[in-house]
Protein backbone atom coordinates (compact mmCIF):
# COMPACT_ATOMS: atom_id res chain seq x y z
CA UNK A 1 0.00 0.00 0.00
CA UNK A 2 1.13 3.21 -0.90
CA UNK A 3 2.53 5.57 2.04
CA UNK A 4 0.29 8.10 3.59
CA UNK A 5 -0.17 11.41 2.12
CA UNK A 6 1.80 14.36 4.12
CA UNK A 7 0.02 15.57 7.18
CA UNK A 8 -1.28 18.94 6.23
CA UNK A 9 -0.49 22.04 8.59
CA UNK A 10 -2.83 21.54 12.22
CA UNK A 11 -3.79 18.07 10.44
CA UNK A 12 -5.39 15.77 13.06
CA UNK A 13 -6.46 12.98 13.01
CA UNK A 14 -10.17 13.79 12.65
CA UNK A 15 -9.61 16.13 10.16
CA UNK A 16 -7.45 13.47 8.60
CA UNK A 17 -10.33 10.90 8.50
CA UNK A 18 -13.23 13.33 7.86
CA UNK A 19 -11.04 14.50 4.27
CA UNK A 20 -11.56 10.45 3.37
CA UNK A 21 -15.15 9.33 4.88
CA UNK A 22 -16.93 12.40 3.38
CA UNK A 23 -15.77 11.99 -0.55
CA UNK A 24 -16.33 8.50 0.17
CA UNK A 25 -19.50 9.10 1.00
CA UNK A 26 -20.21 10.79 -1.95
CA UNK A 27 -18.29 8.77 -4.04
CA UNK A 28 -21.14 6.06 -3.11
CA UNK A 29 -24.11 8.05 -4.59
CA UNK A 30 -22.14 7.92 -7.81
CA UNK A 31 -24.74 7.28 -10.72
CA UNK A 32 -22.25 4.89 -11.84
CA UNK A 33 -23.92 2.36 -8.75
CA UNK A 34 -27.42 2.91 -10.26
CA UNK A 35 -28.85 3.78 -6.48
CA UNK A 36 -27.14 0.73 -4.82
CA UNK A 37 -23.87 0.41 -4.46
CA UNK A 38 -22.61 -3.39 -3.37
CA UNK A 39 -22.83 -4.19 0.61
CA UNK A 40 -18.85 -4.96 -0.01
CA UNK A 41 -18.67 -1.33 -0.59
CA UNK A 42 -21.31 -0.10 1.73
CA UNK A 43 -20.29 -1.94 4.88
CA UNK A 44 -16.47 -0.80 5.11
CA UNK A 45 -17.34 2.97 5.08
CA UNK A 46 -20.66 2.82 7.65
CA UNK A 47 -17.61 0.60 9.88
CA UNK A 48 -15.44 3.53 9.23
CA UNK A 49 -18.43 6.39 10.30
CA UNK A 50 -19.33 4.03 13.28
CA UNK A 51 -15.74 3.95 14.64
CA UNK A 52 -15.03 7.41 13.73
CA UNK A 53 -18.29 8.73 15.53
CA UNK A 54 -17.01 6.01 18.52
CA UNK A 55 -13.76 7.73 18.75
CA UNK A 56 -11.63 4.46 17.50
CA UNK A 57 -9.64 6.52 15.09
CA UNK A 58 -7.08 4.43 14.12
CA UNK A 59 -10.25 1.47 13.69
CA UNK A 60 -11.71 3.99 11.21
CA UNK A 61 -8.46 4.67 9.71
CA UNK A 62 -8.12 0.54 9.09
CA UNK A 63 -11.96 0.17 7.70
CA UNK A 64 -11.33 3.37 5.80
CA UNK A 65 -7.97 1.95 4.24
CA UNK A 66 -10.15 -1.59 3.45
CA UNK A 67 -12.74 0.31 1.46
CA UNK A 68 -9.99 2.44 -0.43
CA UNK A 69 -8.77 -1.38 -1.43
CA UNK A 70 -12.16 -2.10 -2.63
CA UNK A 71 -12.39 0.60 -4.67
CA UNK A 72 -9.22 -0.68 -6.59
CA UNK A 73 -10.90 -4.43 -7.20
CA UNK A 74 -11.55 -4.46 -10.71
CA UNK A 75 -15.19 -5.87 -10.38
CA UNK A 76 -16.57 -2.63 -9.60
CA UNK A 77 -16.87 0.13 -12.16
CA UNK A 78 -14.29 2.04 -12.25
CA UNK A 79 -14.57 5.81 -10.28
CA UNK A 80 -14.42 8.76 -12.40
CA UNK A 81 -11.14 11.46 -12.05
CA UNK A 82 -11.34 12.76 -9.45
CA UNK A 83 -12.74 10.70 -7.30
CA UNK A 84 -10.31 7.68 -8.39
CA UNK A 85 -8.05 9.19 -6.05
CA UNK A 86 -10.03 7.46 -3.22
CA UNK A 87 -8.24 4.65 -4.22
CA UNK A 88 -5.44 2.37 -2.54
CA UNK A 89 -2.73 3.74 -4.80
CA UNK A 90 -0.27 0.48 -5.66
CA UNK A 91 2.95 1.71 -7.25
CA UNK A 92 4.67 -1.12 -9.49
CA UNK A 93 8.11 -2.27 -8.77
CA UNK A 94 10.63 0.22 -9.90
CA UNK A 95 13.87 1.14 -8.80
CA UNK A 96 14.61 4.34 -6.49
CA UNK A 97 16.99 6.00 -8.99
CA UNK A 98 13.59 5.71 -11.90
CA UNK A 99 11.93 8.25 -9.88
CA UNK A 100 12.54 11.52 -11.66
CA UNK A 101 12.00 13.21 -8.41
CA UNK A 102 14.42 11.15 -6.79
CA UNK A 103 17.91 13.28 -6.86
CA UNK A 104 15.93 16.33 -4.90
CA UNK A 105 16.13 17.33 -1.89
CA UNK A 106 13.90 15.65 0.72
CA UNK A 107 12.39 19.17 1.69
CA UNK A 108 11.53 19.74 -1.86
CA UNK A 109 10.22 16.10 -2.09
CA UNK A 110 8.12 16.69 0.95
CA UNK A 111 6.96 20.25 -0.64
CA UNK A 112 5.48 18.41 -4.25
CA UNK A 113 3.91 15.66 -2.20
CA UNK A 114 1.84 17.81 0.11
CA UNK A 115 0.88 20.02 -3.12
CA UNK A 116 -0.30 17.11 -4.86
CA UNK A 117 -2.48 16.27 -1.80
CA UNK A 118 -3.82 19.68 -1.43
CA UNK A 119 -4.46 19.27 -5.54
CA UNK A 120 -6.18 16.28 -5.00
CA UNK A 121 -8.18 17.37 -2.31
CA UNK A 122 -9.32 19.94 -3.60
CA UNK A 123 -10.50 17.93 -6.79
CA UNK A 124 -12.42 16.06 -4.73
CA UNK A 125 -14.23 18.95 -2.91
CA UNK A 126 -15.02 20.53 -6.09
CA UNK A 127 -16.21 16.97 -7.68
CA UNK A 128 -18.31 16.67 -4.72
CA UNK A 129 -19.87 19.85 -4.94
CA UNK A 130 -20.39 19.84 -8.20
CA UNK A 131 -21.90 16.57 -7.40
CA UNK A 132 -24.23 18.23 -4.94
CA UNK A 133 -25.68 20.77 -7.15
CA UNK A 134 -26.69 18.53 -10.10
CA UNK A 135 -28.65 16.84 -7.53
CA UNK A 136 -29.96 19.56 -5.88
CA UNK A 137 -28.66 18.95 -2.59
CA UNK A 138 -28.59 22.04 -0.51
CA UNK A 139 -24.96 22.68 0.83
CA UNK A 140 -24.93 26.00 2.54
CA UNK A 141 -22.12 27.64 1.72
CA UNK A 142 -19.84 24.80 0.54
CA UNK A 143 -19.17 26.55 -2.57
CA UNK A 144 -18.16 29.59 -1.15
CA UNK A 145 -15.87 27.45 0.78
CA UNK A 146 -14.27 25.92 -2.24
CA UNK A 147 -13.77 29.20 -4.32
CA UNK A 148 -11.70 30.67 -1.17
CA UNK A 149 -9.79 27.05 -1.13
CA UNK A 150 -8.89 27.50 -4.72
CA UNK A 151 -7.88 31.22 -4.43
CA UNK A 152 -5.69 29.96 -1.24
CA UNK A 153 -3.89 27.39 -3.63
CA UNK A 154 -1.17 29.16 -5.03
CA UNK A 155 1.90 28.34 -6.50
CA UNK A 156 3.76 28.16 -4.00
CA UNK A 157 1.76 25.56 -2.43
CA UNK A 158 -1.41 25.64 -0.25
CA UNK A 159 -1.88 28.95 2.02
CA UNK A 160 -2.69 29.78 5.64
CA UNK A 161 -6.45 29.26 4.80
CA UNK A 162 -6.74 26.45 2.56
CA UNK A 163 -7.05 23.57 4.75
CA UNK A 164 -9.58 25.45 6.94
CA UNK A 165 -12.15 25.81 3.91
CA UNK A 166 -11.25 22.68 2.34
CA UNK A 167 -12.97 21.39 5.76
CA UNK A 168 -15.46 23.48 6.05
CA UNK A 169 -16.69 21.77 2.26
CA UNK A 170 -16.38 18.90 3.99
CA UNK A 171 -18.18 19.83 7.21
CA UNK A 172 -21.23 21.03 5.14
CA UNK A 173 -21.39 17.75 2.42
CA UNK A 174 -21.01 15.71 5.37
CA UNK A 175 -24.24 17.25 7.39
CA UNK A 176 -26.41 17.17 3.85
CA UNK A 177 -25.50 14.00 2.01
CA UNK A 178 -26.77 11.17 3.71
CA UNK A 179 -24.90 7.74 4.13
CA UNK A 180 -25.19 5.33 1.26
CA UNK A 181 -27.42 2.35 1.24
CA UNK A 182 -27.75 -1.45 -0.64
CA UNK A 183 -30.13 -2.34 -2.75
CA UNK A 184 -33.17 -3.86 -0.92
CA UNK A 185 -33.04 -7.58 -0.61
CA UNK A 186 -34.97 -9.18 -2.77
CA UNK A 187 -38.25 -11.17 -1.56
CA UNK A 188 -37.62 -14.98 -1.11
CA UNK A 189 -40.23 -16.31 -3.60
CA UNK A 190 -42.99 -18.34 -1.90
CA UNK A 191 -43.49 -21.70 -3.18
CA UNK A 192 -47.09 -22.58 -3.64
CA UNK A 193 -49.20 -24.29 -1.58
CA UNK A 194 -50.20 -28.21 -2.70
CA UNK A 195 -53.54 -28.17 -3.96
CA UNK A 196 -56.25 -29.54 -2.30
CA UNK A 197 -58.02 -32.02 -4.08
CA UNK A 198 -62.27 -31.32 -3.85
CA UNK A 199 -63.01 -34.94 -5.26
CA UNK A 200 -63.21 -36.29 -1.79
CA UNK A 201 -65.28 -39.46 -1.54
CA UNK A 202 -66.43 -41.95 1.01
CA UNK A 203 -69.69 -42.71 2.42
CA UNK A 204 -72.00 -39.46 3.76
Amino acid sequence: MAPPPPAAPGETPELRLLRRLTPSRVALHLDLWRGAPSRELVDPLAKAEALYAAGDLPGAEAAADQLSVRFAEPRWPTLPIPFRALRVEIPPPMPPQYDPEFPLPAPEKEARKARRHAETQLALARGSVEWAAAHAIPIDDAPAALARAEAALGPGGAGERFWPEIDAVWASLRVHVPMPTTAAARPVPVAPEPAVSSDITGDS
